[in-house]
């Protein structure tokens, strides 16, 4: 006499439609892309302004070692030239002054009193230590960027030497 086992209703094999298949792969790619923008945004939240003035670098309390972009106006008298192309200068917005180290040829229209922006290393305490050194390029042109911090601190000269450039009205 055999004893009959009981049978159990195999399994049956989950399938998907190809519908179904390339709808998952493109949610899961779109999840994909989805996380890596949010982590590269994440990664630039502060890089991602134009520059610094001096005063938000003051107050914001950057750590030495932070690459950066520093804007502003060229304190007057603090130009010193050294050997071997090695300037010091101080960057202004009419409230605080950080004083910029630079190895290099400074472009031709630098000059103290005009709009500038360097970019580098903050090495705290008062101190940057600029890569490349970029000038305004004619007598009413300034970054928009600079003009706005200018007028934020009150050190603004409307129609003067600093003012951003203007295109004129269509007739």
């Amino acid at each position: 006499m055999t004893i009959a086992q009981p049978t159990r209703p195999l399994p049956a094999k989950r399938r998907f439609t190809r519908k179904q298949r390339r709808l998952t792969l493109i949610a899961g790619a779109g999840a994909v892309l989805c996380l890596a923008a949010g982590l590269v945004l994440f990664a630039m939240r502060d890089t991602i302004v134009f520059f610094y003035g001096p005063t938000e670098i003051t107050e914001k309390g950057v750590q030495p070692g932070t690459r950066m972009r520093l804007g502003g106006l060229v304190e007057a008298g603090s130009v010193q030239r050294g050997g071997d192309q090695r300037v010091s200068f101080a960057v202004t917005d009419g409230k605080s002054s950080i004083k910029v180290g630079y190895d290099g040829l400074l472009p031709d229209l630098f000059r103290e009193g005009q709009g500038v922006v360097t970019e580098g290393v903050f090495e705290g305490a008062g101190r940057f230590k600029a890569d490349s050194v970029l000038a305004k390029h004619d007598e009413t042109y300034m970054p928009r960027e600079v003009a706005d911090t200018l007028k934020k601190q009150g050190h603004w000269q409307p129609g003067g030497a600093g003012a951003p450039a203007t295109t004129p009205a269509n007739p």
